[in-house]
């Protein structure tokens, strides 16, 4: 049976040298913030516990203290393989000062590689990979000099290359539930997400390690049905009851954000005009009635914006790689969460569904772009990003519209009238001759026969045999001064160039 424990007796059972499991997807969606803020405080008055690892698939943190950002501290842990680091800059920092080992796994990797563990199979074998920089055959996901050993092996099966993706075990889970019961059977009923809380539960209990849940409130066994309980008392062994537990960092309580009721509103007002609508509205030409999409965070966000504020949601099934199908996506900080979500399934599941096929149009940003078609979003500057799901989605759906502005930093411009000019170019070139690294690879997408296209506000890209052609340029913008001079490579430019809609810099013309 499990115990109902203090955070801070929660925290003590976990030793030194552990390997953690944390579950979150930034914003603070199914994230156990009393537990890590429990056990940061252990650790800066007592030392304790120290050298530990950490699993996570997706980000955690708020870019400041909470999430990921309570575990970094020098000597509390050595190691981190991590899906997503943006939201954590404490430990964005001690990975490039080499103060820890780092490295990257896809986000749908991890969570499904927890599978593994808690079945005691040899390791996850997928597709999810091969070319970038996880390949072990390019970076293995080493993201700084400190990090060493393989996180994946190359194999070959039937004639076909994989990745195998290694187990290992999970000594503590820290995890967030809604409700527990007298008996500790766990309810995420109140919960934004599924994501991989059962999965990192089994693992952590298959490996002998403790499952440690967080909860708002402890209630007579009966008090949720069966098919509510997610999480099954036999693998769990403490449980904190937190009176002031939260949806999210920004949401106390919202019945329509976790799909137990619905809160009917109308249509959301069109996101104003701006550079980023334009690359959106564009991007939303690749959209067809009946498709499977999913929509990454940043610009492509903005996509699902213009997508709810014509009405037009029910035209597609809309998807997060979270688990969560339907509903208005809500952005920025709260990216990961849904009003009115229609349905809820684990992550793992869902990224099974991703990667045998099922997504038909992917939208997704981009930090750079080569002439091969590579994209990076995983490594910018030296710093540790990660791709969280990206590699997942780029690698599996049919078709993958990049968006994102040409430049970066400084970048300013003029439309509204069916017409965009320049007024001053980014100082950060993003079509550059090789990419940082490769998050994802345009030679592998050229062998699965993947429709991908680059979308921003000055021009459309199409990779077409093994190299970026050039198909589309915006009304008002000169060729040569504006695109190819602003490249560090020049890209294939076929028999024709059409003419971007002059509708998408039209200010008005989406509402």
């Amino acid at each position: 049976m499990p115990a109902f424990v203090s955070a801070e007796r929660a925290a003590e059972l976990i030793p030194d040298n552990a390997t953690v499991g944390l579950v979150g997807g930034g914003g603070g969606l199914v994230e156990a913030t009393l537990l890590h803020k429990a056990v940061e405080e252990r650790f800066v008055g007592t030392g304790r516990p120290r050298n530990l690892s950490i699993l996570h698939s997706l980000g955690i943190g708020d870019r400041g203290e909470r999430g990921l950002n309570r575990f970094a501290h020098r000597g509390m842990v050595r190691k981190v393989i991590g899906g997503h680091w943006v939201w954590s800059p404490r430990m964005q920092k001690l990975a490039g000062d080499n103060e820890i080992e780092a490295f990257v796994m896809p986000g749908g990797v991890a969570m499904q590689l927890l599978r593994e563990i808690a079945a005691g199979r040899p390791g996850l074998i997928t597709r999810v990979g091969l070319g970038t920089f996880v390949d072990p055959r390019q970076e293995g996901g080493r993201m700084n000099a400190a990090a060493r050993g393989d996180i994946a092996e190359l194999i070959e099966l039937d004639g076909q290359e994989y990745l195998r993706y290694f187990t290992f075990p999970i000594d503590v889970a820290l995890l967030k539930g809604s409700v527990a019961d007298d008996d500790g059977n766990i309810s995420l009923d109140q919960e934004p997400a599924n994501v991989e809380i059962y999965a990192m539960a089994a693992a952590a209990r298959n490996s002998g390690g403790k499952v440690v849940f967080q909860v708002r409130e402890k209630v007579p066994v009966g008090t949720f049905g069966a098919r509510s309980a997610r999480i099954p008392s036999a693998i769990v062994d403490a449980i904190v009851v937190d009176p002031n537990q939260r949806q999210g960092y920004d949401l106390v309580y919202d019945p329509s954000i976790s799909g137990e009721a619905r809160k009917e509103e109308p249509p959301p007002d069109m996101p104003p005009f701006s550079v980023r609508r334009i690359i959106a509205s564009r991007a939303c030409e690749e959209l067809v009635d009946g498709a499977v999409v999913n929509y990454g965070f940043g610009i492509p966000d903005e996509v699902a914006s213009i997508v709810a504020a014509r009405g037009d949601l029910g035209k597609y099934y809309q998807t997060i790689e979270h688990g969560t199908y339907g509903g208005t996506l809500l952005t920025g900080m709260l990216f990961g969460y849904a009003r009115n979500p229609t349905c809820m399934i684990d992550g793992p599941s869902q990224f099974d569904f991703y990667s045998g096929g099922g997504l038909d149009v992917a939208f997704l940003g981009f930090g750079e772009v080569d002439r091969e078609g590579n994209v990076n979003v995983s490594k910018l500057g030296g710093v540790a990003v990660g791709p969280g799901g990206f590699i997942d989605i780029a690698q599996n759906a049919k078709k993958v519209v990049f968006v994102g502005t040409f430049e970066a930093k400084g970048l300013r411009t003029s439309a509204g009238s069916g017409r965009l000019s320049i007024e001053r170019y980014g100082s950060v070139c993003k079509f550059v001759d090789k990419v940082e690294q490769i998050t994802f690879s345009g030679k592998q997408a050229a062998m699965t026969k993947q429709d991908i296209i680059y979308v921003t506000e000055r021009a459309v890209f199409k990779l077409r045999d093994g190299s970026l052609e050039l198909t589309e340029v915006a009304p008002g913008i000169d060729l040569q001064a504006d695109i190819l001079d602003r490249a560090e490579f020049r890209p294939k430019i076929g028999g024709s160039i059409k003419e971007m809609d002059a509708f998408h810099f039209t200010d008005g013309a989406n509402a």
